[in-house]
């Protein structure tokens, strides 16, 4: 039995996506600072904040790595190379970088600062990959989304053991070549390889013909409309070991912007194939693939497929279709256990009768909500509805803070 073992890598926004991908089982997360990475719409983290967040992850035994990897003009010099320095002393374990030049400056003047050289940076072959171990003493490098299986397994045996790949295995994909995209700069001024992509390639779009004015052609459209230029989203999960079999070393999910429930759910289903696949082996790693893509269904998600792994991605037609079947309705705030009262922070309505489940790091659990208080009176309601309002509900099983709570999502009901 294969028992190497692959680090499950989670993105975190803000400290709430930070708890929830410690307790989920990540094995180490990625977030940015408030400047120099590619998400500034996410919460981010400030210096202070930074020290924190590090020190919550290394608490739980969780590496924290940041993300620095817009692609910097001369003017941004001098303030990225204080920031990586900030990050270092705040103790991240290493710093996600594309840019060539900047790579080359932290190698210089920030050495014990590990760097990951980022999917931004398009390394597609082993002799690349080997001149940013070699030049700029890159410890890992962040796969060009558009290699297939054969091209990353073809590369980990042109590479020194030590230099590590990593690889994103669920999530959105940009429409353009790893993340180089120019669509968002042009259409809103917003630059994506500056952190502020207005993600235009998500919008609905149809085509005019020059001599008929005002006559809007559909491309190509399902239920939610017309989608021109979005990519599918990625679902590696029933693929991990054949990554594992390439030499993959770390499993990327994307997802800076998303919530701390949409981490949690994603994490918790990769946590779990992971352990079966290195504790069971890849028979009972296939046997419990389906239970878990369900699993994968309950957050909030586009139509996916393998991106380029096997061969060209599907086409994107109809990538604008979400799903979600279930709604993250709570937190569970304390201990309770089994037949107690557990109490919970209310995000979105639920009722008395409602079949919930408690999303823990063993899985789901599902139980009826046999009656609702509010903890700050006592009165016996049938439902709640302003977010953020404690009650008590009985709960059939032990739950744990940072345990959350998920309902029926009466939006596609």
């Amino acid at each position: 039995m294969n028992k190497q073992k692959m680090e499950l890598l989670a993105p975190v926004g803000g400290m709430e996506q930070l708890r929830a991908a410690v307790r989920f089982g990540a094995n180490a997360v990625y977030g940015g600072m408030k400047s120099y990475g590619l998400r500034a719409f996410a919460g981010n983290f400030d210096a202070s904040q930074l020290r924190q967040a590090v020190r919550f992850a290394h608490a739980g035994g969780v590496q924290f790595y940041v993300t620095m990897n817009i692609l910097p003009v001369d003017a941004d010099m001098d303030g990225f190379l204080k920031a990586a320095r900030d990050a270092l002393d705040a103790g991240v374990d290493a710093a996600i970088v594309s840019d060539v030049g900047a790579a080359l400056m932290l190698h210089q003047e920030l050495p014990a600062l590990p760097l990951h050289i980022s999917t931004q940076a398009n390394v597609l072959n082993s002799r690349t990959a080997a001149h940013f171990h070699q030049a700029m003493g890159a410890q890992r490098i962040v796969l060009s989304r558009e290699l297939c299986m054969a091209d990353i397994a073809a590369m980990r045996r042109q590479l020194p053991q030590e230099l590590e790949l990593e690889a994103f295995v669920h999530g959105a994909m940009c429409v353009a070549y790893s993340g180089r995209c120019l669509l968002s700069s042009a259409l809103t001024g917003r630059s994506g390889n500056r952190g502020a992509c207005a993600q235009p390639c998500r919008w609905q779009y149809h085509l005019m013909e020059e001599k008929r004015s005002g006559e809007y052609l559909p491309v190509c459209e399902d239920d939610r409309g017309t989608y021109l230029y979005s990519a599918l989203d990625l679902c590696m999960l029933p693929h991990l070991h054949q990554l594992r079999d390439a030499g993959v070393s770390s499993l990327k999910i994307e997802g800076r912007m998303k919530t701390a429930y949409y981490v949690a759910t994603v994490v918790s289903a990769y946590r779990r194939a992971l352990d079966i696949l290195e504790n069971e082996g890849d028979e009972a790693f296939l046997a419990a693939v389906p239970a878990l893509m369900q699993e994968l269904q309950k957050a909030s998600h586009r139509k996916s497929n393998t991106g380029f792994y096997f061969g060209a991605p599907t086409p994107a037609a109809g990538a604008g279709g979400f799903s979600q079947t279930m709604e993250y309705v709570g937190d569970f705030i304390a201990p309770c256990e089994a037949g107690g009262e557990a109490l919970i922070r209310l995000k979105n309505r639920f009722y008395v009768g409602d079949t919930l489940e408690a999303l823990t790091p063993e899985g789901s659990r599902p139980f009826t909500v046999t009656s609702m208080k509010l903890e700050q009176t006592g009165e016996s309601v049938q439902t709640a509805s302003v977010a953020g309002t404690l009650i008590r509900v009985p709960v059939p099983m032990r739950v744990e803070e940072g345990d959350l709570l998920r309902g029926p999502n009466r939006n596609h009901q």
